[in-house]
């Protein structure tokens, strides 16, 4: 019968070389940019809400769903970003629903 053996070379730290990434330039976004912000009423509900970010802010039933969350432990939250002409729309659009939002 024959065994198998293994023999582990023994390495030393000095002979590995660090791993060196290319040189990559990082773009900041420091300025935001405009947004608009959904606050917390005791009118809506959660479900109204949520219909309202779908239809209007392109949302996912999911994001809606922690937006709206996050609207009502926290008294706010940003629901969009982009273009001016595109906010100034949806945040008329959310307010014609009887959403309290603002752009800011």
């Amino acid at each position: 019968m024959r065994s198998n053996y293994y023999v582990l070379k023994e390495i030393s730290l000095n002979s590995v070389t660090p791993l060196e990434l290319p040189e990559t330039e990082l773009d900041v976004l420091l300025d935001e940019g405009r947004k608009i912000v959904l606050h917390n009423d005791d009118y809506n509900t959660f479900d109204h809400v949520i219909k309202c970010l779908v239809e209007i802010c392109n949302h996912s039933s999911i994001q809606a769903e922690q937006c709206a969350f996050i609207v009502h432990y926290n008294g706010k939250c940003e629901v969009m970003h982009g273009e001016d002409d595109k906010l100034d729309t949806c945040c008329r659009l959310l307010q014609v629903k009887g959403l309290s939002a603002s752009i800011e």
